[in-house]
C-alpha cells in the first residue's frame, strides 16, 4: 500500500537509513540525503510555504513511494524500473564514489519518478495550477547539489578543489544538469497527465529507457572522469556508516 502521509514517508526513509547503517550498505547514501530533503519539505509544508500545502503533501507521498517501492523490490530480488536498477546496482561497485551514487539516485527519482507523481495527483484540467508549487518543490530538490558538495567536502577535503580545477569533471556535472533541464520533469508531467491505460504504461517504459541510459553515463563516465573519480575514491576517509551520517548532518 505504501506510505499515506509525509510523516509515514519519513519513518520509512529512516528505516532504510538505519538498515543501511547497520549493514554498512551504500544504499544508505541516497536514502540519507532524501530523508534530509523530505524533512525539509515537511517543514515548509508545516510553515505554509506552498500555495496548496495538502496537495504538496500528496505529491511528496506519491513521489517518495516510487523510491520506497523500488528500494523494496531491489532488496527482495525483484525488478524495479531500469533507472533505479542502474542506481541500485552501482551500490555494490566499490569504484563508484558517493557523488555518483547520489547523482544516479537523483537521475532515477527526478527524471523519471517526479513527472509521474505530478501527473498522478492531478488531471488535464487542473495540472496548470500545480506549476507554481512544482517550481517551489524543485527549488528544494535543487538544494540537493549544494548538500552533496557540503557533505562530500567533509568526507574528501580536496573534492571541491578537484571539481573546480578539473574541466572534464565540471563538464560531467554540467552535462547531467543540462540533461535534467532538457528532460524536464514538468514537461514530462504534462505529457503523462493526458495518458491512460496502456498508453500510460508504454510512455513510462519509453521514458525509463532514456533515463536508464543517462544513469549509465553517470556510473560509467568517460575515461578521464573515471580516473579522477578513482583518485577521489582512494583518498576518501571514513567508513560507509560515517559517510551516511555526514549526509544526514
Amino acid at each position: 500500500m505504501g506510505a499515506t502521509t509525509i510523516d509515514a514517508v519519513i519513518h520509512e526513509l529512516q528505516d532504510i537509513v538505519d538498515t543501511a547503517i547497520a549493514q554498512e550498505d551504500t544504499l544508505g547514501y541516497f536514502a540519507a540525503l532524501y530523508l534530509k530533503v523530505t524533512q525539509r519539505v515537511k517543514e515548509k509544508i508545516d510553515a505554509g510555504f506552498f500555495d496548496d500545502n495538502p496537495r504538496m503533501e500528496r505529491l511528496d507521498v506519491v513521489f517518495a513511494n516510487r523510491y520506497i517501492e523500488a528500494y523494496q523490490q531491489y532488496k527482495n530480488g525483484e525488478k524495479p524500473t531500469n533507472s533505479w536498477q542502474v542506481a541500485f546496482d552501482a551500490t555494490v561497485d566499490n569504484k563508484i564514489i558517493v557523488l555518483q551514487h547520489l547523482l544516479a539516485g537523483m537521475n532515477a527519482h527526478i527524471n523519471l519518478d517526479l513527472g509521474i507523481a505530478a501527473a498522478q495527483i492531478t488531471d488535464p484540467a487542473n495540472i496548470a495550477s500545480l506549476e507554481n508549487d512544482f517550481n517551489k518543490i524543485n527549488e528544494v530538490l535543487g538544494e540537493l547539489l549544494t548538500e552533496v558538495q557540503d557533505s562530500l567536502a567533509r568526507i574528501w577535503p580536496t573534492l571541491l578543489w578537484i571539481l573546480r580545477k578539473t574541466k572534464n569533471v565540471d563538464d560531467f556535472l554540467v552535462n547531467f544538469s543540462m540533461s535534467v533541464a532538457r528532460e524536464g520533469a514538468w514537461k514530462y508531467a504534462n505529457e503523462m497527465v493526458v495518458l491512460q491505460g496502456a498508453a500510460w504504461d508504454q510512455e513510462i517504459v519509453a521514458r525509463d529507457l532514456k533515463i536508464e541510459k543517462l544513469g549509465r553515463s553517470i556510473v560509467r563516465p568517460g575515461r578521464i572522469e573515471r580516473f579522477i573519480f578513482w583518485i577521489i575514491r582512494i583518498s576518501e576517509r571514513g567508513s560507509v556508516n560515517s559517510k551516511i551520517k555526514e549526509l544526514l548532518d
